[in-house]
């Protein structure tokens, strides 16, 4: 959806890139790897982005000044390689909260499409999103679906949502009867899960989940 607004594919995965992860400073071949896009596509439109504003450049993070590497003496062939370019949100950019609004209901309207995809494949009795899709980075899991599932299609799909979040999906697949044992006997990682941010988009279980 959003390349049709912004007229490129690779345009759209630098900005969710950047304004997902604003404090992350980035250099090219780095995006390049990361969003899976030709280095010189990513070099122009990092160009566009710059001079629209949006971006900023910046020294490599290990020379700023006040770093322990920027007070300490280096050979010339080693500063020339600190000093490669970097890039970083520019948070103070006229249009930054619409742009972050923007890229948030593009990625609700992503999730409903995973839900919906999900159901599709899927005889679900709870479906809970956490993790990413709620702000906690680095979480144990981003999705909890309990019930009866084809695992490789269920992989597949993630995948697909993957390459359109420019994210990773962590996800967690449980039989009703796994997930009423480990609900049972107040398993750790079960409960992680049940007890913190989270979306419970189906619940057939009945277990007052919310």
């Amino acid at each position: 959806m959003l390349e049709h607004l912004f007229g490129s594919t690779t345009r759209v995965k630098l900005l969710q890139r950047f304004l997902n992860n604003p404090e992350q400073p980035y250099y090219l071949r780095e995006l390049a790897r990361a969003i899976h896009v030709q280095l010189n596509s990513v070099r122009r439109e990092v160009a566009n982005l710059e001079s629209i504003g949006i971006i900023s450049p910046m020294l490599s993070p290990s020379v700023l000044p006040g770093s322990k590497e920027a007070a300490k003496p280096a050979r010339k062939v080693r500063v020339r390689k600190q000093l490669k370019k970097f890039y970083l949100a520019n948070s103070s950019f006229l249009l930054y909260p619409e742009l972050k609004a923007l890229l948030v209901k593009a990625q609700l309207l992503v999730e409903q499409k995973l839900i919906e995809r999900i159901k599709n494949i899927a005889s679900v009795q709870l479906l809970v999103l956490t993790g990413m899709f709620v702000g906690l980075e680095g979480f144990s899991t981003d999705l909890l679906l309990v019930g009866t599932v084809n695992r490789k299609r269920l992989a597949r799909l993630m995948g697909q949502f993957e390459r359109e979040l420019d994210h990773p999906i962590n996800y967690t697949v449980m039989t009703v009867a796994e997930f009423r044992y480990r609900h049972n006997i107040t398993d750790k990682f079960l409960y992680t899960i049940l007890e913190n941010k989270k979306i419970v988009v189906i619940d057939r279980l009945r277990h007052g989940i919310r």
